[in-house]
């Protein structure tokens, strides 16, 4: 990975060594390394503040990132058939307050579970066993699936099922299954040299306070990994598609799905399944922050264009999140050339495509390459738009937007959607609308 196969640009690079140059020093982070990935390779690296080198194999403390790599190896399980994510977590892990919400509500910080786990701040503190942590009602602060809830106890569980579903520590089991395959053979769960000590900066000097380190016990699966540049950029090539067999494409996919947030919104914030899905400026990014006492760190990639960004500070707070501006800087200086259009054939035959009306409202359903559909209103005008693809039984099946998971039948003369019926004129009399067409027709009065 620190092999630097297609470098930024003279310029652009110094354009981003300047964002990171500012942030280091208006963050007062002791050190700071940053770097671009583009087409699997770290394009570009930075060092600022006390970091040795070479900068790029220095370990820092990788924080809640850690939850991602614990995603990971919970969906390799489901894809085995080990469990579903449908499946109540008493079946896998049987005694604690939570059996009845569900393993994707956990991936999801949906299963209302306590933000922290009982006992001393767990961050800070050397931890223990699951039972040790003598889980009981009090942990569990909202009813299942009612809103977003960030829970650090509920990646602990996660690491938990983990362990007993691999028969062996959630430490092995990551390295085994993620680490080691991706070729991150400089994370691992404690420093090993050259590492950043984690430090804390006063509000009011410019002096700075060792934090403690130790291993969260059956916390660590929410945030107890540590990595270098180096590794964590490896990470986000994985983000970006390059999953090394580790996961199946498709899967890594779902995990980039938002849960719980109306994803066609100009700007937000979500999770799936494992993933932070961040809405800002028009792009969506995809990845995880990660934050320990000591340390800072961000993974976030563009799936769309290509690229992603990493950082890692040796500071428990202020250090602006550098990664989104960097991916900015980027796009602005150097835009990914896309591929050039080519001709296709048409997955339907083309008098099925074009304009369809849901009552009087115009859509168009046009093809969209890769053999898929998409169906939406007319350009300028809002309205519930999805991109479609094809079963092997002639429906097609919505894969985003409103219609996701929804089955489309095209007939010649009108599209059913979910019940809503589509046709070729306005409330077309000759088409099955459901509740029919008035008899009077349209009139001028």
């Amino acid at each position: 990975m620190p092999d630097m196969a297609d470098p930024v640009l003279p310029t652009t690079a110094r354009v981003l060594l300047a964002r990171a140059a500012r942030a280091q020093r208006d963050g007062r982070a002791p050190s700071l390394v940053a770097g671009i990935v583009r087409n699997g390779v770290l394009a570009w690296s930075a060092a600022r503040g006390e970091v040795p080198e070479p900068h790029t194999d220095v370990q820092y403390r990788l924080g809640s990132i850690s939850k991602t790599v614990t995603a990971v190896v919970v969906l390799r399980l489901r894809d085995e058939g080990r469990l579903g994510l449908d499946d109540p977590l008493e079946l896998h892990l049987p005694g604690t307050p939570f059996g009845d919400r569900t393993i994707g509500q956990l991936l999801s910080h949906l299963a209302g579970a306590s933000a922290e786990s009982p006992g001393g701040w767990w961050e800070r503190t050397p931890g223990g066993s699951l039972e040790e942590l003598g889980l009981g009602q009090d942990d569990v602060v909202l009813g299942a699936a009612r809103r977003f809830h960030y829970s650090n106890l509920g990646f602990g569980l996660l690491g938990e099922l983990v362990a007993r579903a691999r028969g062996t520590s959630w430490d092995d089991a990551v390295a085994a299954e993620v680490l080691r395959p991706l070729g991150m053979t400089r994370t691992s769960p404690r420093p090993v040299a050259a590492a950043a000590a984690g430090q804390a900066v006063h509000p009011w000097a410019d002096v700075v306070l060792p934090e403690p380190e130790h291993h969260a016990g059956v916390m660590a699966a929410a945030g107890q990994l540590w990595a270098t540049l180096a590794d964590l950029g490896r990470f986000a090539a994985f983000l970006l598609g390059d999953t090394g067999g580790v996961l199946d494409p498709g899967t890594l996919e779902e995990m980039t799905e938002p849960a719980a947030v109306d994803s066609s919104a100009t700007g937000w914030s979500a999770y799936g399944l494992g993933l932070q899905v961040v809405r800002l400026d028009g792009r969506t990014y995809v990845g995880h922050g990660g934050s320990m006492p000591g340390f800072l760190a961000g993974v976030f990639v563009d799936r769309e264009e290509g690229t992603g960004a990493v950082s890692l500070a040796n500071s428990t707070a202020g250090v602006d999140p550098v990664v989104f501006g960097l991916l900015a800087d980027l796009r602005a200086h150097e835009p990914r050339i896309v591929e050039p259009w080519a001709p296709s054939p048409s997955p339907v035959p083309l008098d099925r495509l074009g304009v369809w009306f849901w009552g009087p409202s115009p859509y168009v359903l046009r093809a969209v390459g890769g053999g898929r559909l998409h169906l939406g209103p007319l350009p300028g005008r809002n309205g519930r738009a999805s991109r479609f693809e094809p079963r092997d039984d002639g429906t097609w099946v919505g894969r985003d937007g409103y219609f996701a998971g929804e089955t489309l039948r095209i007939a010649e003369d009108h599209l059913n959607l979910d019940t809503f019926i589509f046709t070729r004129r306005p409330y077309d009399p000759a088409a099955p609308v459901p509740g029919g067409v008035h008899e009077r027709g349209w009139t001028g009065r």
